[in-house]
């Protein structure tokens, strides 16, 4: 069955690069992101691994931890990670998960047979400290994914999380967001947001980020 956002994710146990993970326990209190690729090797998932390894930084600032998984093994893993650091200029320091059983894939609905019955599309999850799935979103075996968006989307949840407050479309982090529509105390409005807002419509109403 596939996950939904609000579900709580899959715990397992499986092998990576960097050893043993016990995945909940792993997280922790941080905020995660486990991404998949449809196998060792592959020129696309090359890219993706090694500009997420030079994000490293930025991931760290929002306290996300960063998990990749293939259907390979764990030595097959390792052999790719030196191509990826030596075509892409960077060090792959993030674990790769080995799900050559694909009980991982299963959990997580990673494997789609009208796509390949074998090989795992280009899944994402973000899921928060509460382990639960924030975002989920799949790409095409052929498409590399824009992990400037997964940052942005990040950078969303976090602020939202936090304030009563959405993001409008190609937001991003610096720029007015909008009140949300459930509140409409005056007062309460006033105190939470004392740059003031801008009323485009009654349920349309900008505000300067509150965090900054």
């Amino acid at each position: 069955m596939a996950l939904r956002l609000g579900d709580i994710a899959p715990d397992f146990e499986q092998d990576s690069t960097a050893g043993r993970i016990r995945f909940h326990e792993w997280l922790g209190s941080s905020w995660g992101v486990l991404f998949s690729h449809p196998a060792d090797f592959t020129p696309v998932c090359t890219t993706e691994l090694g500009y997420t390894a030079k994000l490293g930084q930025e991931f760290a600032r929002r306290n996300v931890k960063v998990l990749a998984l293939s259907v390979d093994g764990v030595e097959s893993h390792k052999t790719w990670v030196k191509d990826i650091d030596e075509t892409q200029n960077t060090r792959v320091e993030f674990p790769i998960l080995a799900d050559a059983d694909r009980k991982v894939s299963t959990q997580y609905d990673m494997i789609h047979p009208n796509a390949n019955a074998t090989l795992t599309v280009r899944s994402v999850f973000v899921i928060d400290p509460a382990k639960k799935v924030r975002l989920t979103i799949t790409y095409p075996a052929s498409t590399g994914r824009n992990f400037d968006e997964i940052l942005r989307v990040i950078d969303s949840l976090q602020l939202t999380d936090g304030y009563s407050v959405a993001t409008p479309v190609n937001w991003k982090p610096g720029e007015d967001v909008i009140i949300v529509p459930s509140l409409q105390d005056p007062e309460v409005i006033r105190q939470k947001f004392p740059k003031g807002y801008r009323a485009v419509k009654p349920y349309l109403r900008y505000t300067p980020q509150p965090d900054r």
